[in-house]
């Protein structure tokens, strides 16, 4: 059995192929994505070792999408961003700041024209 670790842009080119409605080529799906045309054809190569996707041959070109396997996986990945959505965003937490002022630099003397 293969697992798959899915990563922010894999995640990204996994939802973009839920939308049927578009012929998905690599190229298209790597700029799309914002991935590069290699990582996109790693990924999708390793997708369809698993079953998730499939292609159709058109002349040189593949079209790619996704099996019921893969639109599965594609539908609970939209529901997890879904829910990531709506959470609160928390802010980083500050620095404490010192009581003491922070050392300044010193400062070049002007010199005066005459």
């Amino acid at each position: 059995m293969g697992v798959i670790l899915l990563k922010d842009k894999q995640a990204r080119i996994f939802l973009l192929l839920k939308n049927v409605q578009q012929p998905w080529y690599l190229a298209t799906l790597a700029k799309a994505s914002d991935s590069t045309y290699v990582h996109t054809s790693n990924f999708i190569k390793k997708c369809e070792q698993m079953g998730l996707t499939a292609n159709e041959k058109h002349g040189k070109i593949k079209e790619i999408k996704l099996t019921e396997k893969g639109m599965r996986l594609a539908d609970a990945l939209g529901t997890v961003y879904t829910i990531i959505s709506q959470l609160p965003q928390q802010s980083a937490p500050q620095p404490k700041q010192s009581e003491e002022p922070k050392p300044q630099p010193p400062q070049p003397e002007k010199q005066e024209k005459k």
